[in-house]
């Protein structure tokens, strides 16, 4: 294990720590308050098709979120992991009535089912929880890679999604080392800051 593995590799557990640490009233408020944030973004306001993510480990939880985009029709879709490409992401249509399974990380995600898939190219928001992040817009995730190996091709899509990645405050580190293979957000929500870290490549 190289040097900057073995940093992002101590940063995780130690942010990983931070967010499940939280109680039932922090994660509570912290929801609460994202949801505010992320529907006045003016990405939200254009968008008919959003990606969320169902909760585990701590993440900030986008419950609201979804139910909100339920109540203004918009379209959308949690990740899966991919049948037969097992280290890759696909995206599923997700309502308050679809039915989940465990997933082998003890993750819930929906039944797969070929018609309910929805190619990266049709989303217009990706919202990603986030292990930490700097203000530069760097990410660190679980270590699996997942998000990145599905949204490497996103820079190919035109117009291509905007990566909104979601978190806890206290997830916010001064400067987190970068991998090559990183993909980077265009956005960063907490419960008190949107940041937007550089100028979005609108190619």
């Amino acid at each position: 294990m190289t040097n900057q593995q073995t940093i992002r590799a101590q940063l995780r557990q130690q942010l990983r720590k931070r967010r499940t640490s939280l109680s039932l009233h922090e994660q509570q408020s912290a929801s609460d308050a994202l949801v505010k944030n992320i529907t006045k973004l003016p990405q939200w306001q254009e968008a008919s098709c959003i990606a969320g993510y169902l909760a585990n480990d701590g993440e900030i939880d986008l419950t609201q979120v979804m139910h909100h985009a339920w109540h203004q029709q918009r379209r959308t879709t949690v990740p899966v992991i991919h049948p037969f490409n097992r280290k890759n992401l696909l995206f599923l249509q997700f309502t308050a009535t679809t039915k989940r399974v465990k997933n082998r990380f003890g993750i819930d995600e929906p039944i797969l089912a070929c018609p309910s898939v929805v190619p990266l190219k049709q989303h217009d928001i990706i919202l990603m929880p986030l292990v930490g992040f700097d203000e530069a817009g760097n990410r660190l995730g679980m270590g699996g890679g997942f998000y990145d190996r599905a949204l490497a091709s996103s820079h190919h899509c035109s117009p291509r999604p905007w990566l909104i990645g979601t978190a806890h405050d206290c997830q916010c580190v001064d400067n987190l080392p970068v991998a090559s293979w990183d993909v980077p957000c265009d956005v960063i929500v907490t419960p008190s800051r949107i940041i937007y870290p550089t100028s979005r490549d609108c190619c």
